[in-house]
Order: structure tokens, then sequence, then C-alpha cells
């Protein structure tokens, strides 16, 4: 109040209506893996939270795609390693392709953009000479405390580690969403086998609910199976993926064959990887001189392409190729859901029975028997299958925590919509840090908590058909707080809601009635 020691006309303004909330994001993932670069100008980002809106911010600072190299030999019985691929041609017997493809983090956000993706922040912990290392990304998880935007935490890549660091990267998440922060949420990958045994069936169910824990359940989600996406083209597979040292077994095998196959051997052996050329000079003599970079890409270039136009068995080899690397964990695709689920119809909806693009299929088709133990198992670690229905394409067809036994906790929007609720609250509180606790601020803090949750009941945020019924605030002195609370100064502010659960479960009834006319 103005101090009037002169005599005039004093104008005092007073507020009318107290603080609002504003609304914090809901759908900022933040990924975690290894890029190309991780560079802004000079500026080197790695183990730096940068955030980017779309891929070709993502290109700009961490840069493109990696090149996953693949070596073709003959297919050995009992040769086979856990990263080999066997392709079965019609007339030239079986191939083993080693693949060397650890850094999938690139197609794992076109999946995610694809999927209705935004604003994302992305944390390199290391460029593509980097030997993958499941402490790195644990490390990453302190660096990202100190950014409050993120809510989302995803780490694709760490299903390409062995399954002790994959299942050690993800207690590592729970911990950091349910524990350190309190304010994220982590969708987990089922850690499968990319490189299965024919006709073996292998349970991965099992071991994720045993390795997973006990703690921070119902800050997290996983998905499952592995999804067949269309992320990755068949032009996108070049000459530059195939190991060319390794074809000399290749033409060994198309010697043995008819007239086409001994050319085609003899075209393959004069291109591969020449490095010298040969040339007879002025005077008749014989020089060999190191064949241009240039001219020695070229050649890799007119070989692949002589291959793909003659012979059946390469084109197979590529195609299974582009498979393996289109086959991705579902993590990425679904942060890009939820992502498009907050923003058309809001945080409260479940995101799921909505459709996942650029997929083809996921690598497993499960029946509704082989869903009930995902989805209601007796320990209570549910996890959410992505399903094929005929006539509807791929869909995401369950939405439960990790927590799946808790009625407080078991679905996926309702802790999230809390985690909503409690942020925004929590950031519009600060205001009143300090404030005399007294009356009115106790007014003020209850209207600015009233307005917010009103608006958020009006969207469909909250349960009940009446504002009452949806959401309840209490302060004061007698009813949430005690004069030992004030001396001591403590404000308590009790909150009330009523978060809307999906229809899980939907039941109709029929029954036959008496004929009436």
């Amino acid at each position: 109040m103005a101090v009037m020691k002169t005599p005039g006309v004093y104008i005092v303004e007073k507020s009318a209506f107290p603080n609002s909330v504003v609304e914090v994001a809901t759908a900022v993932p933040a990924f975690i893996g290894y890029t190309k670069k991780a560079l802004n100008g000079t500026e080197s980002l790695t183990n730096k939270p940068r955030k980017i809106s779309s891929m070709g911010e993502y290109q700009s600072f961490f840069g493109g795609a990696p090149i996953p190299t693949f070596t073709i030999d003959i297919a050995k019985e009992g040769a086979s390693t856990e990263k080999t691929l066997t392709v079965l041609t019609p007339n030239c017997g079986s191939f083993s392709i080693l693949v060397n493809n650890e850094y999938t983090l690139y197609s794992n956000l076109r999946l995610f953009f694809a999927n209705g993706g935004g604003p994302c922040y992305i944390v390199s912990v290391g460029d593509f000479k980097s030997e993958p290392k499941a402490n790195a990304i644990i490390d990453a998880f302190e660096i990202l405390k100190k950014e409050m935007e993120p809510t989302m935490i995803v780490v694709p890549e760490a299903i390409n580690l062995p399954e002790e660091d994959c299942i050690k990267i993800q207690q590592a998440m729970l911990k950091h969403c349910g524990l350190d922060m309190r304010n994220r949420f982590a969708i987990l990958d089922v850690f499968m086998n990319k490189y299965p045994e024919e006709g073996k069936v292998v349970d991965y169910i099992t071991p994720f609910r045993i390795n997973i824990g006990a703690n921070q359940l119902d800050f997290g989600a996983a998905y499952y199976p592995w999804l067949a996406t269309s992320v990755i083209s068949d032009s996108e597979i070049t000459e530059e993926n195939i190991i060319w040292s390794s074809m000399d077994k290749v033409i060994e095998l198309l010697n043995a064959g008819d007239d086409r196959s001994k050319a085609l051997s003899t075209y393959i052996s004069s291109n591969i990887s020449p490095t010298k050329i040969t040339s007879i000079d002025d005077a008749g003599v014989a020089v060999t001189e190191e064949k241009e970079e240039k001219d020695k890409i070229q050649d890799k270039i007119d070989l692949h392409c002589a291959l793909l136009q003659n012979w059946g068995a390469y084109q197979l080899i590529l195609k299974a190729i582009k498979e393996n690397l289109n086959l991705l964990p579902p993590s990425a695709a679904m942060a890009g859901l939820y992502t498009l689920v907050d923003n058309t119809r809001g945080v409260w909806k479940a995101p799921a029975n909505i459709s996942v693009n650029n997929v083809i299929k996921p690598t497993l088709n499960i029946t509704n028997a082989e869903q009930e133990d995902l989805n209601v198992p007796l320990t209570g670690k549910a996890v959410n299958a992505i399903r094929s229905f005929i006539g509807e394409g791929v869909k995401v067809w369950g939405a439960r925590t990790l927590d799946g036994n808790s009625l407080d906790w078991r679905y996926i929007n309702v802790r999230r919509t809390m985690i909503y609720l409690e942020e925004s609250v929590k950031n519009a509180a600060r205001a009143y840090v300090f404030e005399p606790n007294e009356a009115n601020t106790w007014l003020n803090m209850k209207c600015m908590i009233d307005n917010f949750l009103r608006s958020v009941w009006k969207r469909g945020g909250l349960a009940g058909t009446t504002p009452e019924d949806a959401y309840s605030v209490h302060v004061g002195l007698g009813d949430t707080m005690t004069g030992v609370d004030i001396l001591e100064g403590i404000m308590r502010i009790t909150v009330l809601v009523a978060i809307s659960r999906p229809a899980e479960f939907i039941e109709i009834t029929f029954q036959q009635q008496m004929q009436k006319s």
C-alpha cells in the first residue's frame, strides 16, 4: 500500500483473480543411444541432452544412419552364430549372413516420427566407433535428472546388448522414473532373439518378468512382440552394406554351376574390390597402377547392380538383409503413439486400440488365449500385446503398467494422468512458497487448483457427472493442518481426483424373451 503524505489521488490495483496453473507437457520422450556424431557446430553434444522436433534436426546435430555390414558365406551345418541369418535359395543352396548391426537409434526415431512423434530429447552416449555398453547408457540417466521437460524414457538399443545388460538398463529406467524423478514413464521392450533357431519355440516373457524385479513397476510398461516394419526401403540396401571380400566361397559355388553361373563368377572375380589396374604404355610395357578411389567405388556399384539383375540368390539375400534391418522393438513406435493420443485426445485416454504405422506385421501372431497370461498374470507384471487383426491392421491391444495387481496404478493412462496433474500443480504452487500461511493464501491456492481441475474435468480427464463428483480440494486449519503445522511453516493441501479408467472388458449380455405379439 502506498504511503500517503502529499494531498492527491492515489491509484491502488488489487488482483481480482488467483494465479493459473500452466499445464506441463505430457509427451516429451528422451531417447538414449549411439549416434553417428554429436556436434552443434564445434560444441560436443556427447552426454548432453538436446531437444529436436524432426529427423532433419536430428541429422544436423547427430548425423545420419549407420551403415550396417553383412558378410556372405556358404551355410555350414553347426557353424551358425547368434548374429547369423540363414537364407535358403532354390538353385544355390543355403547362405549364411553374418550381421553387424548394433546401432539402431536412427531407424527407431524414424518409426517414432512415423507414428505421431513430436519434440523429443536425444542423449548421445557415443558414436558408431564406440563399443555399446550398458554402463554408458545408465550414466545418461544421471544427466537427464537436470532436464525437467522429458516425461518418457526410451532406450530402444538396449535390446542389442546381451540379455543381462538389457535387464540392467531397464531396471535403471524404472528406478530413474519412479524413485529418482517420479515425473516420468518408462517404455520397455521384451528382450527377444533376432536370430532364433529354426522350429524352436522360446519363452521370452517369463525371463523378463523374473529379471525385471518388483520395484517402481507402476512407472513402466512393456510391449511385445517386436515389429516387422517398412522403415527401410529396397533402395537403401546398397553395395556399402556388403563385405565383398567375403564372396570367395560364393564364387566357388557359381563355378560349379551352369555356364551362366560360371560367367557370373568370372564377372564377380574381376570386379571384387579391385585395387590395381594394368595398362600398356606407349612403349608396349605393362604398367600396374593403383586404382583411384572413385573407380573402386564405381566398380562396387556396377557389381551390385549386375548381381541384383542377374542372380536370383542375391535378390533373396538382399531381401533377408532388408527384413533384418526392419525388425525393430516397439518402444519407439509406442512413444510416438503416446504423443499422438496425448495431442488428439489427452493424456487421460489409454494409448490402446490404435493402429501402428509403418508396420507390416508383428513378429509373432498372438491369439486371445495367449494374451490371457500376458494381460492378467498371477504376478501382475502385465505385458501389452501388439496384435494383427484381419481387416484392421496392426493394433496396440493392451494398456497396463507392469504393476497390474494394483487397483491404483494398473493402467498406463492413470499413472501418466496423475504425473501430469501433480507436476502442473507443483510448478504453479512454487509461487506461494514463503507467502503468509493464512486464510487468504489458502483460498488463493484452493481457487487456483480448483480452476485447473475443473478445466481437466470439462475435457474428460476426470470421471464424474459434476465437478463435485470428479474432484475436491481441501486446505485449512483443522481440516488438513494443525496449529503445530502452521508454526513449523507447513501448508498441507489435499486433492482428491477421480481419474477415468479405460473400459478394458466390455460385457454385453443377450438372452431370449417371450414373444409379445
